[in-house]
């Protein structure tokens, strides 16, 4: 397989990878023979690049390995940037995760076909992408706390990278879309997303069981509560249990399909359905894991005073060093002013700043 440019198509051509309208709805299927005069329709249509089979295995084309190095490039920027944000963790551990999480991701990127799919969300959604980023970084790293095997690590964070790729197929536009109060038929279609993504992820033989099913279970809850089938705690692997509840989290932060939550908040939420619809002994490492209040978000102390956080304190999640900006009357302090709320005990967080 390789990637050429429309403009290279010749007759006879077999089309590698199904392609996608900016709506998601199939133009042309794997396997399809491609003709020049498909040329003009393709440029017409945005499509740029594509997938054709090729029994040299010839190399990608100069242009494509520096689109697929842009895109290696931002995912591990995105995934160290989301990891260094949200990890509460000592030094020396934060490092080593870091560069282990980014080394694992770059890894997996250096495989076509997942540098297809992520490319191919890249291209439809960018706010798609941004969530599968944060939830293959977040989920990595709680993977990692937990121990697990390198193999079964590499698998969710595979999974967690691909676990929306039903939303190509998906028509409704999710951009504003507040899954909580839409009409019925909506809610259908966009629920069905993890049937879609797993009928294009079945029959690959380079995709994992576990991935598969976290791409079909993503959405399903310890209670039952979840969808498509309802399934309860037993029948659903720890991967599963990882990337759900690391998907639940940044939906809420960014507000996914659902009102945008405060960090605090959200957490506040897995914890009161820690042992309900997520799993008890992830949901504890994930509070060991994400601190509250992450490095550059704005807090309002009790003071009155804003402030921007800049580190993290190691087992007070709670109480981070921060830098004052401003005091209760909004006047910007002059000077650098850090205050260690470990040391400032009568000072602490009320409320923070994050939209």
């Amino acid at each position: 397989m390789r990637r050429i440019t429309v403009e290279s198509i010749t007759d006879g051509n077999i089309l590698a990878r199904d392609l996608f309208t900016s709506s998601g709805v199939v133009l042309m299927s794997e396997g399809t023979k491609l003709k020049k005069e498909y040329i003009s329709r393709l440029l017409d249509l945005n499509i740029s690049q594509i997938y054709i089979e090729d029994e040299n295995n010839t190399t990608f084309l100069d242009a494509a390995t520096l689109i697929e190095d842009e895109v290696k490039e931002q995912c591990g920027d995105l995934v160290r940037s989301t990891i260094q944000k949200y990890t509460y963790a000592s030094g020396d551990e934060l490092k080593e995760m870091v560069k282990v999480a980014d080394e694992m991701i770059t890894d997996i990127l250096s495989e076509p076909e997942i540098m297809y799919n992520v490319s191919c969300v890249r291209e439809k959604s960018n706010a798609l992408y941004l969530h599968s980023m944060n939830v293959a970084a977040i989920s990595t790293l709680i993977a990692l706390r937990a121990k697990l095997p390198k193999k079964k690590v590499k698998e969710i964070a595979i999974g967690a990278l691909l676990h929306d790729i039903g939303f190509m197929t998906v028509t409704t536009d999710t951009a504003e879309l507040n899954l909580e109060t839409c009409d019925e038929k909506t809610r259908k279609e966009v629920m069905h997303h993890v049937v879609y993504g797993y009928t294009d992820v079945e029959k690959k033989d380079w995709v994992s069981k576990i991935v598969k099913d976290i791409v079909l279970h993503h959405h399903e809850r310890l209670d039952g509560s979840g969808y498509p089938f309802h399934k309860k705690g037993e029948h659903l692997g720890k991967e599963v249990r990882i990337v759900s509840l690391c998907d639940q989290f940044d939906s809420m932060v960014y507000g996914n399909m659902m009102p945008r939550s405060k960090i605090k908040d959200a957490m506040e939420y897995l914890m009161s359905q820690a042992g309900v619809k997520f799993d008890f002994s992830l949901v504890q490492l994930f509070m060991e894991s994400v601190a509250a209040y992450p490095i550059g978000i704005t807090v309002i102390t009790n003071e009155g005073d804003s402030a921007v956080v800049v580190r993290q304190n190691y087992k007070f999640p709670t109480r981070p060093v921060v830098q004052l900006i401003k005091d209760k009357n909004g006047v910007p302090y002059a000077g650098y002013e850090e205050r260690d709320l470990t040391k400032y005990l009568t000072l602490f967080i009320v409320d923070s700043v994050e939209y």
